[in-house]
């Protein structure tokens, strides 16, 4: 059957006196895949806020234990929606500190002055700006959400200051001794590629150092049952292949986004089965990034 072109007209919720911001937090609660971060699950809604108000929306990543701070507004973003936003994602995270916290703001409209603005406090905390479209077809309404900004992937980042006082102990409390040791058993492989790498313990993540300092081509983060690895360095057809052999040898992987990497879980019999082809995975993106 042929498709047929229509033209959408865009139009501003703002505008509209019968669709409210409620009716879009509803949308996102059915289905919270629509805001394109993934497969995330509702953990509150309108969650109250000490002396604070109260945060629109919590979700939260079952893969990664990570957590989404999300605010909306119908219309153009403003200061008091970036300060109200921060704050909640702070509130949540000294809240819940077990968690990586990120903070969403979702509008209609996001003009390049905050957008602007919205990107120096990226460099410091996790934020993702999403801009919201209402797009009018006939007697349909459809929203397109698009990320306008993207979270800084903190997973290679180079601050020594990340790790500071964090050791083997906090990350075993974290994940467990049992997890921390298919880590160590990780690093026995990345050695026999440079003998020269060591673990080095992060707040978010244990990352790796060598001859010249740190070299975050793999990073960890141990859970109670597994790890899950981060193995950066590769383009879109470098993780379609990697996706493809995992998948056959029936890893879990993450949802990989904006990342240049492949994200998955680690069992500590796939990691005794599939030792070679983790060698294999490691060596590729260690010769990628510093080849």
């Amino acid at each position: 059957m042929p498709l047929n072109y229509v033209k959408a007209e865009k139009f501003f919720l703002k505008d509209n006196s019968e669709l409210k911001e409620k009716w879009v937090e509803n949308l996102i609660v059915d289905d919270p895949s629509i805001l394109g971060l993934g497969d995330l699950e509702v953990k509150d809604q309108q969650r109250s806020q000490p002396r604070a108000g109260r945060l629109d929306l919590l979700l939260s990543d079952p893969e990664t234990d990570k957590r989404y701070e999300v605010e909306l507004m119908l219309g153009s973003v403003d200061e008091s929606h970036i300060i109200r936003t921060i704050e909640y994602w702070d509130i949540e995270r000294r809240r819940n500190p077990q968690y990586d916290h990120v903070a969403v703001i979702v509008a209609e409209d996001i003009t390049t002055r905050f957008l602007n603005v919205i990107n120096l406090f990226n460099s410091s905390i996790p934020l993702v700006a999403i801009q919201m479209n209402a797009l009018k077809v006939g007697d349909q309404i459809i929203l397109h959400f698009t990320k306008v900004l993207e979270d800084v992937i903190r997973g290679r980042e180079e601050d020594e200051d990340n790790g500071h006082g964090i050791t083997r102990e906090d990350w075993e409390k974290k994940g467990s001794k049992f997890t921390l040791e298919i880590v160590d058993t990780c690093l026995e492989i990345l050695q026999e590629i440079d003998p020269s790498l060591s673990l080095k313990y992060n707040k978010f993540y244990i990352g790796l150092t060598g001859q010249s300092g740190v070299n975050n081509f793999v990073v960890f983060r141990a859970r109670k049952q597994y790890v899950l690895v981060y193995a950066y360095g590769l383009d879109d057809n470098d993780k379609q292949e990697w996706h493809r052999k995992l998948e056959e040898n029936k890893f879990a992987l993450l949802a990989d986004g904006s990342y240049d990497a492949v994200r998955f879980k680690l069992h500590n019999d796939e990691l005794q089965q599939y030792r070679d082809l983790i060698k294999d995975l490691f060596t590729f993106c260690y010769k990628k990034l510093t080849g």
